[in-house]
C-alpha cells in the first residue's frame, strides 16, 4: 500500500470508530433509560433478579412482562460493551495506519491530532480491559461520551496531514516517554470520571434521593467509587512519574542538551505530578477519603488535560510546539474523514 492509501485508511478507520462509539453510546443510553422503570433487587441476587454487566442485580417482578423488560435491558448493556470493544479495535487500526502512512514509518504521535487519537484510544482500551475487574458498567455512558467528544474535536479542529517527525521527536526515548505518559493519562482520566461520579452519588445518598430508580441509583456505593478511584490513581501515578521524572528528562537532554528547560509543558507536567502525589500522600497519611480526595483528583485531571491540549494553544514559548497544529500550514483534504 502507498503512504496515501495508508493515510486514507487511517482517516476512514477513525471515522468508523467514531460511528461505533456513537452506536455503543446509544445502546447504553437505551439501557440506562430502560433501567429507570426497573427497580433494583433488594439484597443479594436471587432467582427473582437478574444481574446486568457491572454486578447490579435487577428485580424481575412477578410477571413475565417485567422479566422480559429486564432481560432486554441487560441485552442492550452487553451489546453496548461488545460494540465498544469493536470500536477500540478499529481505533487501533487507525493508529497503526497513521504510523504506516509516514515515510519513514513512525510512531503515530507526531502532532496534537495524533496525540489525541492515541490518548482517547488508551482511555477506551483501559475501560474495556478493566471492565470486568472493576465492574465498570456504570461508567459506560460517561467514558463513551468523553471519547466521542474528544475524537470529534480532534477530527474537526486538530487534524494535520501525515508528515515526517521533527529531529527532536526522532528518538526511541520519545516512544518510551509518550507511551508511559499516555497510559497514565488514560488511568488518571478514568480515575477523574470515577471521582466525579463519587461526588454525585455521595450527594444523592446524603440528600436521601430515590434508591431504586435512575442512573445514580445504579452507581456503586460511594465507598466503592472512592476505592476504585484510588486504585486507578495508584496505578497511574508511578507510570506518570516514570514518564515525567525519568524518560522525559532523558529525552529532553538528548533533544536539547538539557534535562530541564522550564518549558511550560514540563512545568505543567510537574504540577500534575505534585497534585497526584499530594492526593496519594493525603490518602495514605492523613486518611483523606471521600469528598476531599475526589475534589483533589478533579484538580489533578484538570491540570493534566490543560497540559495535554491547552499548552499548545495558550503558550508561544513551549519547545513542545511541534506537538501542536500551528506548524502545519497545509490545508488538509477533508473528503475522506468526515463523521
Amino acid at each position: 500500500m502507498t503512504d496515501t492509501a495508508w493515510e486514507s485508511l487511517s482517516n476512514q478507520a477513525i471515522a468508523a470508530a467514531g460511528l461505533l462509539y456513537f452506536l455503543a453510546l446509544l445502546a447504553h443510553l437505551v439501557e440506562w433509560a430502560s433501567l429507570r422503570k426497573v427497580p433494583l433487587a433488594s439484597g443479594r441476587a436471587s432467582e427473582d433478579s437478574i444481574d446486568i454487566p457491572g454486578g447490579v442485580a435487577l428485580a424481575t417482578g412477578p410477571d413475565d412482562e417485567s422479566e422480559e423488560r429486564v432481560r432486554r435491558t441487560a441485552l442492550f448493556g452487553r451489546l453496548g460493551y461488545l460494540v465498544t470493544c469493536l470500536a477500540v479495535a478499529v481505533h487501533a487500526v487507525s493508529l497503526f495506519s497513521r504510523g504506516m502512512a509516514a515515510d519513514p514509518n513512525r510512531v503515530p504521535w507526531g502532532n496534537m491530532y495524533e496525540f489525541t487519537l492515541t490518548g482517547t484510544f488508551v482511555v477506551a482500551f483501559l475501560y474495556v480491559a478493566l471492565y470486568r475487574k472493576f465492574r465498570l458498567a456504570w461508567m459506560a455512558p460517561i467514558v463513551l461520551a468523553f471519547v466521542l467528544t474528544i475524537l470529534m474535536v480532534a477530527v474537526i479542529w486538530l487534524y494535520a496531514p501525515v508528515a515526517p517527525l521533527t529531529e527532536a521527536l526522532s528518538s526511541y526515548w520519545l516512544v518510551i516517554h509518550v507511551v508511559s505518559a499516555i497510559i497514565a493519562t488514560g488511568a488518571f482520566t478514568l480515575g477523574g470520571i470515577t471521582s466525579a461520579l463519587y461526588l454525585v452519588k455521595a450527594r444523592a445518598v446524603a440528600g436521601g434521593a430515590a434508591a431504586e430508580h435512575g442512573y445514580v441509583a445504579r452507581l456503586p456505593k460511594p465507598e466503592v467509587l472512592d476505592r476504585t478511584a484510588y486504585r486507578l490513581h495508584a496505578f497511574g501515578f508511578p507510570v506518570w512519574t516514570f514518564a515525567v521524572l525519568i524518560t522525559g528528562p532523558i529525552w529532553a537532554h538528548q533533544a536539547w542538551s538539557s534535562y530541564w528547560n522550564w518549558d511550560p509543558k514540563e512545568v505543567w507536567a510537574f504540577i500534575t505530578w505534585v497534585v497526584y502525589a499530594a492526593y496519594l500522600h493525603a490518602r495514605t497519611t492523613a486518611g483523606w477519603k471521600g469528598r476531599n480526595a475526589a475534589i483533589l483528583a478533579l484538580v489533578g485531571v484538570a491540570t493534566l488535560w490543560f497540559n495535554f491540549i491547552g499548552i499548545n494553544y495558550f503558550s508561544t514559548t513551549s519547545q513542545h510546539s511541534y506537538a501542536g497544529t500551528k506548524q502545519i500550514q497545509v490545508v488538509p483534504d477533508t473528503s475522506s474523514r468526515d463523521f
